[in-house]
């Protein structure tokens, strides 16, 4: 009895909690009247106290059902399917056959099978690192680092690359969105040779597209509800990927095509072409950072856990991002060969470029429909991930869901702000081989190396061990390449800085 009566939590002796910014404070206050000594074999509870400073992102925190990424947790196999396609499948992906370009046939074909493996191996370790085993869930990519490398060193490596990887493909979206609502404007309008109206500017383009994306964002209160949305987008990505480059072979080869690599000044300008073209393949794949998210809108229990779905998920995915991608670069590489622009959209540029004169201007009218239409679809998953990260600074200080007025307000204000910073930097497709290079290869090459080592634990120098210290310090060595050479490049070059200038 003098145990107990060390821990005795009379309200004489019971310290004021009211202050205390803990979920745990309502349970232990309404308590007190009916159970003044609490033995000390029932403390572990406590450990599952959740406070706004360490909140870790488990299944039983309240605030998963305040929050737009974890809000419904009824999605299925093909919810995440539809997820992973139309946030896997973007634009970048055109480039492809400007790497082929400079590697050839065989090279090219082995770096991008390389890289494809490698992400889809990444993939299957933070699929399994969604779920502990205590059945605490990790569904946002920081928290999985937090708990991974630390609060300090987990947000000091993952908060810029995950905020800009989302927040910033929604503006990278609004400039193709925009300038893609600016080519279908020409074409249908033949240049203004039959449309007598004065053009659209690109800003107003760009405020178009905005508008729309903001007016379907307000429609959908968390990440599971968007499935529709996204399986739209899904059947986008694969229509205009196949379009693309079915019509660059339907059309045939121009004349004066090489597949000999082009000649470069110095020793220095080859190796930096080359590390261009593997930062474009690397940079193809995306979408890793919001792969927690969608696993956490699947349901979870200890006979069915999340994993088996989402990795069903991922694997149906992968096969149609392959049969995308692949015929993609190597469609695209046949067809124009050395002569493919260097730019945003590089193959659709070329189908303009060399087959314009006999393409049906219906025809490339409704590719751009196809990809505006895309880019609508992606704003919704990538800006679900700022949005949920607006509302946990709410739920964390008034313990409560985001009431719905202020859901629309963040909404607004997040549509705006990625509108300004498109119509003021337009020119940031051009720096994406700059910052991707140290966000998201490093996020999707070698942190979920890194993250299994530390959570799982392997045993030293095993297998597992020794094949994610290698891949982690690699992606992290990759990373400082593609960064070199993307300065590099740029430095050569220049920037066309055009400021509010789109």
């Amino acid at each position: 009895m003098a145990d107990l009566e060390e821990v005795d939590l009379g309200t004489k002796s019971r310290p004021d909690l009211s202050q205390e910014p803990s979920f745990s404070n309502f349970i232990r206050n309404s308590s007190s009247e009916s159970a003044q000594v609490i033995p000390i074999t029932i403390s572990p509870p406590e450990k599952e106290t959740i406070t706004p400073t360490d909140w870790a992102g488990g299944e039983l925190n309240p605030q998963d059902a305040w929050l737009p990424i974890t809000e419904s947790r009824k999605g299925s196999t093909y919810s995440a399917v539809y997820h992973i396609l139309a946030s896997g499948i973007g634009l970048q992906a055109l480039l492809l056959a400007v790497a082929f370009s400079t590697f050839g046939w065989v090279y090219g074909t082995i770096f991008l099978s390389l890289a494809f493996s490698w992400q889809l191996y990444t993939l299957w370790l933070l699929v399994q690192l969604h779920e502990s085993e205590s059945g605490t869930r990790y569904s946002r990519y920081v928290h999985l680092a937090v708990t991974a490398f630390g609060p300090k060193l987990g947000k000091l490596l993952t908060i810029f690359p995950v905020m800009y990887l989302s927040g910033g493909m929604c503006v990278q979206l609004i400039i193709i969105g925009g300038g893609t609502i600016q080519l279908l404007i020409r074409t249908v309008c033949k240049d203004g040779a039959i449309c007598n109206a004065k053009p659209l500017t690109g800003t107003e383009c760009y405020l178009v597209f905005m508008c729309m994306a903001i007016v379907v964002a307000q429609c959908f209160p968390n990440l599971n509800s968007i499935a529709r949305v996204s399986l739209i987008g899904t059947i986008t990505a694969i229509v205009y990927c196949t379009m693309i480059w079915a019509l660059s072979i339907g059309k045939g080869r121009p004349r004066d095509i090489s597949y000999n690599p082009l000649p470069l000044e110095s020793t220095i300008a080859t190796y930096g072409g080359i590390l261009n073209a593997l930062g474009i393949i690397f940079l193809a794949f995306r979408g890793h950072n919001v792969i927690l998210e969608i696993q956490g809108t699947l349901p979870s229990s200890p006979k069915h856990p999340s994993h088996k779905r989402m990795w069903s998920g991922v694997s149906m995915s992968y096969v149609l991002i392959a049969m995308c991608l692949f015929p993609l670069a190597i469609g695209g590489y046949w067809a124009y060969g050395n002569k493919e622009p260097f730019s945003n959209g590089a193959i659709l540029k070329a189908i303009s470029q060399f087959h314009g004169h006999n393409t049906s201007q219906y025809v490339l009218g409704l590719i751009y429909i196809i990809i505006v239409i895309n880019c609508l679809t992606t704003y919704q998953i990538y800006g679900m991930v700022v949005f949920d990260n607006m509302e946990i600074r709410y739920t964390s200080r008034k313990k409560e869901r985001c009431p719905r007025w202020l859901r629309i307000v963040i909404r607004l204000l997040f549509g705006g702000l990625t509108f300004f910073i498109a119509v003021a930097f337009p020119f940031l497709g051009s720096l994406s081989p700059l910052i991707g290079g140290f966000t998201s290869v490093p996020l999707t090459y070698a942190y979920p190396c890194f993250m299994w080592i530390a959570i799982k634990k392997p045993r030293l120098h095993g297998g597992m061990w020794c094949t994610n210290v290698a891949l982690g310090c690699f992606g992290l060595f990759l990373s400082l390449l593609f960064v070199a050479a993307a300065a590099w490049n740029l430095a050569v070059n220049g920037l066309n800085a055009n400021f509010f200038k789109p």
